[in-house]
């Protein structure tokens, strides 16, 4: 067990660009929750891992793959009308379909593959770091300019149709910004961890949480948490970081339950 390893400036930039990336997707997380389309994580995180293995056969970057699939596969899905997860679960086979026939059949896609499921963290560099800050500035502006509609939207379903507001487009907005968000997750902690990150800080948010506000500082909360004791571990232990992240998320959401059953 090497604690030294904490202290080098080689993993500052990936701490960085991974802890930017966990309060983007809690926050994203409590608004998918809010939809019943948490599976939407799941789905647009595998699509984008089959974007970006498509990539690599092109000599495209996998950011720009990935982003470019699950943005698609997010216009498709609103195409769908009200869906929901049904929508979600289409897309999630066909990313996981494609994925594993371009990994079991091609050698290049086979390395990334891996790479993709086990999460690169510690590979990224200032490029990353860039693109995770950004995500998270631009992506937080435009979640706070969404929320409102979105909360109505889900309370409220004909206020917006009475008022003439443009449904679809808010939809849409936020459908492409999941898609973005969990593209660039995926290709930086990797598929299971950026699902993760969506699905349990919000799921233990809501049943903390005494309103919308609080359940969102809540999610950022224990996101933030989580991931800096999943970093801290996987580095100290020498293991991958994915697989690490996704068991530290379990062992939370199962403290939280235990805590709330013994509360009641």
């Amino acid at each position: 067990m090497n604690l030294q390893i904490l202290l080098d400036p080689l993993f500052r930039i990936p701490f960085f660009t991974g802890l930017a990336l966990a309060v983007m997707l809690s926050l994203l997380g409590m608004y998918l929750r809010l939809r019943h389309e948490w599976l939407a994580a799941l789905a647009l995180a595998q699509i984008a891992s089959a974007g970006a293995l498509i990539a690599t056969l092109v000599s495209v970057p996998l950011l720009a793959g990935g982003v470019g699939l699950a943005v698609v596969a997010a216009t498709a899905k609103g195409r769908m009308g009200r869906a929901g997860d049904s929508g979600y679960a289409l897309i999630l086979l066909l990313g996981w379909g494609l994925s594993i026939l371009l990994v079991a059949n091609m050698p290049i896609a086979e390395r990334v593959g891996h790479a993709l499921f086990d999460g690169q963290l510690y590979l990224i560099g200032d490029n990353e770091l860039v693109i995770s800050i950004v995500l998270l500035v631009v992506g937080g502006f435009v979640l706070r300019r969404l929320s409102r509609p979105l909360l109505l939207l889900r309370f409220f379903p004909g206020f917006l149709r009475a008022r003439a507001m443009p449904e679809r487009r808010y939809t849409l907005a936020f459908d492409w910004l999941a898609a973005i968000a969990l593209a660039c997750a995926t290709t930086g902690i990797g598929v299971i961890a950026a699902f993760g990150l969506v699905f349990v800080p919000p799921w233990i948010a809501y049943g903390h949480g005494a309103s919308w506000g609080r359940g969102l500082v809540w999610s950022a909360a224990v996101g933030v948490t989580c991931y800096v004791a999943s970093f801290v571990l996987a580095l100290v232990l020498d293991q991958p970081f994915g697989p690490v992240c996704a068991l530290t998320l379990a062992l939370a959401a199962l403290i939280s339950g235990a805590l709330r059953r013994a509360a009641c």
